[in-house]
């Protein structure tokens, strides 16, 4: 609901509801493009380092070939906006536009590497499990560490997902400290970015076409929930993001839950979504929780996460009911029980509700099933969502998922 004909239609990638085609207008198309370059000018402005433009980048995104609906071209969001890359960055941008277009992600891996492999990259950029899967390739190709690889390489831009659960692996990939820039950039519109090396949180795009509203977590299910404005929010409270802007979307529910950390400026982090979460048995376990747990108990036991999901298991006959951690390790803890234990003791710390289940004797304590090294690689093929911006719900309030794996196991 917007005047004139949309200048795109972003395709989502069908997370929680299936593919959804998101207007853009020329009016909402410079917030998409404005935040990006604005998120590595403040990085520069801090940091001082502005050598990274002098080399290589890579956006490991989808591809930038679009289809015409209704006459308007649609595509990914990732694809639309490789169309509108500054001219001072295209000449070292990568990979090729021809290697961009390819729709296999482990064909079109397998190019970008033979692109990069013997270039100067100074920046990487991508969601994190895909940064990963590129970094293995280079790996297994020179059997080198990515900083022996790419000497300059010293930004890592990410979105998408939380970043903490892949840090350990993605370091010790690179085998050394990289800055990072965290973006949370959506179709429906660029909400944030990493505007700060050393404040926690990312800056909320303000005054660019988009206008917020908030609903508290805990009111999200209620019919004619209370939209809270920017000026009312509170710290450290969980809020559903509600929008309307300049594209043409109207106090439009994105899915994210966010939190802020900061309200002068006002800085939020991501703690989840809204249709990702367990409450099975009543304990509302959401994403923020999970991935707390289980980045401090691998740093405590010595572990190393490549992948993870976790969905409720319902007592047969008379066994009681727990949560399974189905997890893909590079490198399993010295105590596996010792880990278990660690991981419900932090979550049980998080959750109050949990906690209550636990010590109520309503739920058993957790129970981590290992899988297979690249099975969530393989799962996410098997539903054609391979790389580009796809991503693997960490959360799930049934055993959809759970199940799939486990027979592949």
């Amino acid at each position: 609901m917007w005047k004139g004909k949309p200048l795109y239609l972003a395709k989502t990638s069908g997370t929680t509801s299936g593919a959804k085609y998101i207007p853009i207008s020329k009016d909402s198309i410079d917030n998409h493009i404005s935040a990006a370059r604005n998120a590595l000018l403040c990085y520069i402005a801090q940091s001082k380092n502005a050598d990274f433009t002098n080399g290589k980048m890579i956006f490991l995104s989808g591809s930038p070939e679009l289809e015409r609906i209704a006459g308007i071209p649609t595509g990914r969001l990732s694809g639309i906006v490789n169309h509108h890359i500054p001219a001072y960055l295209r000449t070292n941008q990568l990979p090729s536009y021809e290697t961009n277009c390819i729709d296999d992600w482990e064909t079109k891996l397998d190019k970008i590497v033979d692109e990069t492999i013997n270039q100067n990259m100074t920046l990487i950029s991508g969601i994190p499990p895909w940064v990963q899967m590129y970094f293995d390739r280079l790996t297994e190709k020179t059997g080198k560490k990515i900083k022996d690889i790419f000497p300059e390489f010293s930004v890592l831009v990410y979105g998408g997902v939380n970043f903490e659960p892949y840090k350990e692996k993605l370091f010790d990939s690179i085998g050394k400290a990289v800055d990072c820039i965290e973006l949370f950039p959506a179709s429906e519109g660029f909400f944030a970015f990493h505007d700060s090396q050393t404040e926690q949180g990312m800056l909320l795009n303000t005054n660019s076409g988009i206008f917020y509203e908030f609903i508290r977590a805990d009111d999200i299910d209620k019919e004619n929930a209370e939209r809270i404005s920017l000026k009312d929010v509170k710290l450290n409270e969980n809020y559903a993001l509600v929008i309307s802007n300049n594209a043409g979307l109207w106090a439009y529910d994105i899915g994210d839950i966010v939190k802020f950390v900061s309200v002068q400026p006002y800085r939020i982090v991501v703690t989840g979504r809204t249709k990702h979460f367990i409450s099975a048995f009543g304990e509302h376990v959401i994403a923020e929780e999970v991935d707390f747990a289980i980045s401090q108990a691998a740093k405590k036991h010595n572990a190393k996460i490549t992948e993870y999901t976790v969905a409720p298991m319902v007592g047969q006959g008379d066994g009681k009911s727990f949560h399974e951690w189905l997890i893909e390790f590079e490198k399993e803890p010295d105590n596996m029980q010792a880990f278990s234990t660690e991981i419900d003791d932090l979550l049980r710390s998080k959750n109050v509700y949990y906690d209550d289940l636990i010590s109520g004797n309503i739920l058993q304590k957790l129970k981590i099933t290992p899988v297979k090294k690249g099975a969530f690689i393989d799962y996410m093929k098997s539903k054609g969502k391979l790389g580009g911006q796809n991503k693997l719900p960490r959360l799930s309030n049934d055993r959809k998922i759970a199940d799939e794996l486990i027979s592949s196991i």
